[in-house]
């Protein structure tokens, strides 16, 4: 049973549940038989809007948890109209290494983006490394640039935290006020709104705010936390600022459906990682690798539905590719699992956890669709990493001020030890906050040393790079711990084209027309092949990479031919 349906459902949810269905199929070929999947055709590219959340696990209804049900009405109509995917998981349990899972297509562990976060703080004073962006293989793009190549119109509204800057040719617009009304009449466009109010930040922040829910509303205590007024206090701080933004989803599906877009846009909806209470974020259990996730189409495609099949952040670029009718780039190490590309389901998700702020660890996961497997590489460490920044939530605090006082059960303790085992299984099933380790049990030995064995294979197959220190790291990154520069752009003019070219490789070119005299913006085009010049304006050029400075922009000198 998950973790969640031990709370009373509604007599509402349980007749969803009844009547849901789960996406299965047998195939053995690499791109699935489309038979047993949902239909999804357009007649032209469809619009595409994320809607994402942060720091939330699955506390809704369409996953089990009605304790917030009758306060979410936009989450619940999203659930009506849509899909609701029950197995997606971050392959990291915190934001950054998340998001760069979510831009690239690519595990943070696999590219060097494992450590949160790579921008630096006071404590990489102390860690005797600096500030860096991951440098990414040449070829690597920002999934929204791809989009871009292919005629959407990609805006991010505003969160970014990639482990890199984002490259000056990734959106059409990032910033607070990037919106899709922006584009140019019947382009079609891919954007993203972010919702802060539910990160972990917000639960100190706003704790003396008024609810969004009844202040004596009942809600659950999980089993590894203390049940005190405290822990109560904030965790109805949690669902009220679920509840809350609720709201802002809403206000977003109000936004398309006056401006007509509605019947031609895709929503997804989903959390970034896991939840916001200890024991949760930045941890590979469930509670800080799983998310909601739900995804509407405007025909009503498998509308009221439940999907099991497992999903990973690096599914999300190839899907929303497969969607737009583009080919996933074969450098990805993700698979589509809706649209024209969509492939045959996972029999494994993967995740990594390394350095939080100032303290290291080491630990790697697999999942399936009911067992879990971690490999901890630091066991005589504990589990437990001091966050100066999670210690500011009061329940943080309680739990730390009760360890003292040696006032915490045997459950709640556990976070406490000091070593950890260097194997852990847990069936998820039957023991759903993952509390008892069967690693050594007998009855577990196949599966055990199946999951072991598919750890080690991932790891080596992606070029796992939580081995090399991170000064290392850096200096592979920036020689001389110096951030490498992109060549600036060479051109030619011919027959009024203008064809460009870079010498770093694989680098992208952006470019903009500007009025005679002016300077340009922050708003460049990206280059795919040979542009018309236009009469009475001046042409700026522009050249980034991921990880790399950008060049300085160059103007074109229209009098060379």
């Amino acid at each position: 049973m998950n973790k969640y349906l031990s709370f009373l459902l509604p007599s509402v949810l349980l007749l969803f549940l009844a009547n849901c269905s789960t996406q299965k199929t047998t195939t053995e070929e690499n791109i699935a038989e489309q038979s047993n999947y949902p239909k999804v055709s357009f007649d032209k590219p469809p619009n595409i809007l994320w809607l994402v959340t942060e720091d939330l696990s699955p506390y809704l209804a369409s996953f089990g948890d009605s304790t917030i049900y009758k306060y979410t009405p936009n989450l619940n109509r999203l659930t009506e109209e849509g899909i609701t995917f029950t197995n997606t998981y971050s392959p990291s349990g915190v934001c950054a290494p998340s998001r760069f899972a979510i831009a690239t297509g690519m595990y943070p562990s696999s590219m060097g983006g494992n450590h949160m976060r790579t921008t630096g703080n006071s404590y990489f004073d102390e860690l005797g490394i600096i500030p860096y962006d991951v440098v990414t293989p040449p070829g690597v793009k920002m999934m929204s640039e791809i989009l871009r190549e292919h005629g959407y119109y990609t805006t991010n509204n505003a969160k970014n935290d990639y482990q890199f800057h984002a490259t000056k040719t990734a959106w059409d617009e990032n910033g607070r006020n990037a919106h899709y009304k922006n584009r140019a009449e019947g382009q079609p466009f891919f954007a993203i709104f972010n919702f802060e109010v539910t990160h972990e930040s917000r639960i100190w922040v706003k704790a003396e705010d008024s609810l969004y829910i009844p202040e004596d509303l009942e809600v659950p205590i999980p089993p590894y936390l203390p049940d005190t007024e405290v822990a109560v206090k904030d965790i109805r701080r949690m669902y009220s600022n679920i509840v809350e933004m609720d709201v802002q989803i809403g206000e977003k599906i109000k936004e398309l459906e006056d401006a007509g877009l509605l019947d031609n846009t895709i929503i997804f909806w989903y959390g970034d990682h896991g939840g916001p209470l200890p024991r949760q974020k930045r941890l590979l259990y469930d509670s800080g690798m799983q998310l909601p996730l739900i995804i509407r189409f405007p025909d009503g495609t498998q509308a009221n539905t439940l999907d099991d099949r497992l999903v990973s952040f690096i599914d999300f670029a190839p899907t929303t590719f497969s969607l737009a009718g583009i080919k996933p780039p074969d450098y990805l190490q993700g698979q589509a699992f809706l649209g024209k590309y969509t492939a045959k389901p996972r029999k494994y998700v993967h995740g990594a956890a390394d350095r939080f702020d100032g303290k290291y660890d080491m630990i790697r996961a697999v999942r399936d669709k009911r067992f879990k497997y971690l490999k901890n590489f630091k066991p005589d460490q504990p589990y437990y990493l001091p966050v100066t920044y999670r210690e500011q939530m009061p329940i943080m605090q309680e739990l730390l001020r009760l360890n003292k006082e040696g006032k915490l059960n045997e459950i709640q303790s556990q976070w406490f030890r000091q070593t950890k085992d260097e194997e852990e299984l847990f069936d998820c099933n039957n023991d759903p906050y993952e509390l008892h380790n069967l690693a050594n049990d007998p009855k577990y030995a196949d599966k055990l040393a199946e999951l072991r064995a598919e750890c080690e294979r991932w790891m080596k197959e992606t070029d796992d790079k939580g081995f090399i220190p991170e000064k290392e790291l850096i200096e592979s990154f920036w020689p001389n711990m110096a951030q490498p520069v992109t060549a600036q752009a060479a051109y030619q003019i011919a027959n009024n084209e203008l064809n460009l070219s870079v010498t770093t490789e694989e680098a992208s070119i952006g470019y903009q027309f500007v009025e005679p005299g002016a300077e340009p913006t922050d708003k460049w085009q990206v280059y795919t092949n040979a542009i018309s010049i236009p009469e009475n304006k001046d042409i700026y050029l522009i050249t980034d990479r991921i990880g790399y400075a950008p060049s300085e922009p160059v103007k074109v000198d229209l009098n060379e031919n």
